[in-house]
């Protein structure tokens, strides 16, 4: 394992996986220091007496530290170009512990796929922890007790690897996404491969047979590779029969009708599977894993019900911060969905979204990027571009009927208006909570004789 005692670190950012790299290395007897650019009144009381904090001055000479560790937030064009080491924390938790990996990434949900493993091995009885990319900084939960950490990536956090080489990797699927930090689609994949880039042949990656790009990439994985479909069977893998969820593993195969409410939509099917397979592989039985599954109920912020008022769905899909989730949201319903888009651009193509409109009965925009997700639908589609949250929440009530769905599904980032997705999120279940119930007529019902009482 590395050694960081003695060492002269640099931080860069002082978000919350920024403190935590630097309140680590100080207590692995490292010197630190953490600077953050954008000025701040906090004194970070979680790194007193650990590390030293700096706010509101450009990031130094990297020249004096044996290591640079970047926030995630950070681009590769602001570290230091006289940096000897870059490490990432994902990179820095391999190198300082010997607790297995799992690791998940994706363009979309890695989140409520890592929270399912890690509750798949806790049902199992294997101690685990989930970290990364969900929220928890990874370097939170290092702890040698552990017998497994999951951990969610994200791209950003894979451009700081070197070694990291998980034991089981999974691979949910890759559409166009953070073109605003990659530059290209292909810079994008290149980050997501670095997953299983290190891995041996005793390694392995678990992969979406269903996704072009992640089949593709998979052929050049070094070690095992499992695969999960929505359809078909695999020779190493999970899929779906109809109602049966099928697994089949070095010619043992497994088989349940299996009907739960977390499954809707193909991208929590997938999910599903895909955990199933990577709980498999740390230890637990099929058995065990589908015991949690008929338990979990999801993550906030995807796919949610807020509420359900006059006969119409409130769904809350903050998290469908990209053009691929979003589409994947708008095929999860079969009735009318008022669909509430808009947001940050990150540099993607919105076409992709016109042909996801078959069920939508208007869409309401709002936020930069409304103007040029306007330009993408096809003209038969009703649309209102508003100001605000508020006001789209306004509008779809006044638009949807009994048994629509009214589904905030932006296809943008927040940062437009909001601070995160889950504020974005939280948000819309308080505008749809403030909608009045309607008021009931009062009915008066005849008496025989003609009296009342």
């Amino acid at each position: 394992m590395e050694d960081l005692a003695g060492k002269n670190i640099l931080v860069l950012g002082l978000g919350r996986s920024g403190r935590s790299a630097a309140a680590y290395c100080a207590k692995q007897g490292a010197r630190v220091l953490a600077v953050d650019e954008q000025h701040s009144e906090n004194s970070y009381p979680d790194l007193e007496g650990l590390a030293v904090a700096r706010t509101g001055i450009p990031f130094p000479s990297a020249t004096p530290f044996d290591l640079v560790i970047p926030s995630p937030g950070i681009p590769q064009e602001k570290i230091p170009a006289d940096a000897r080491q870059v490490w990432g924390d994902v990179e820095l938790a391999y190198r300082t512990s010997d607790v297995p990996m799992i690791a998940v990434t994706g363009t979309n949900g890695k989140s409520t796929t890592t929270c399912l493993i890690e509750a798949m091995l806790s049902g199992a009885g294997i101690r685990a922890a989930a970290a990364g990319n969900i929220g928890i900084p990874i370097l939170d939960v290092v702890d040698p007790a552990l017998e497994q950490m999951v951990v969610e990536v994200s791209s950003f956090q894979l451009d700081t690897t070197e070694a990291f080489r998980p034991a089981i990797a999974v691979l949910l699927n890759i559409t166009p996404d953070h073109l605003d930090r990659h530059g290209s689609v292909e810079n994008y994949i290149s980050a997501k491969a670095r997953i299983f880039s290190q891995q041996t042949k005793d390694d392995l990656l678990i992969a979406n047979a269903g996704d072009p790009r992640v089949r593709e990439l998979a052929r050049s994985a070094p070690g095992r590779v499992w695969t999960f479909h929505l359809s078909e069977p695999q020779e190493q893998g999970a899929w779906f029969d109809e109602e049966d969820i099928v697994m089949r593993i070095d010619g043992r195969e497994w088989r349940t009708v299996y009907e739960v409410d977390f499954l809707r939509g193909v991208h929590n099917s997938e999910n599903a599977l895909a955990s199933l397979l990577a709980a498999h592989a740390a230890g637990a039985s099929f058995g065990q894993s589908l015991n949690v599954l008929q338990h979990f109920r999801g993550l906030p912020h995807r796919t949610e019900l807020v509420r359900s008022l006059c006969g119409v769905r409130y769904i809350d899909d903050s998290k469908a911060t990209n053009v691929g989730a979003t589409v994947r949201a708008l095929e999860s319903f079969d009735t009318p969905i008022v669909w509430i888009a808009g947001g940050k651009d990150k540099g993607l193509d919105f076409r992709p979204l016109a042909a996801a409109c078959g069920n939508v009965r208007a869409v309401i925009l709002m936020g930069e990027a409304g103007p040029q997700i306007d330009a993408a639908l096809p003209l038969a589609v009703p649309r209102v571009i508003v100001p605000n949250l508020d006001s789209a929440v306004t509008q779809a009530a006044r638009l949807a009927e009994p048994n629509d769905v009214v589904l905030l599904a932006p296809a943008c980032a927040s940062f437009d208006q909001f601070q995160n997705f889950e504020e974005r999120g939280d948000r819309f279940r308080t505008a749809v909570e403030a909608l009045p119930e309607p008021s009931r007529p009062v009915v008066l019902k005849a008496v025989q004789g003609g009296a009342s009482s």
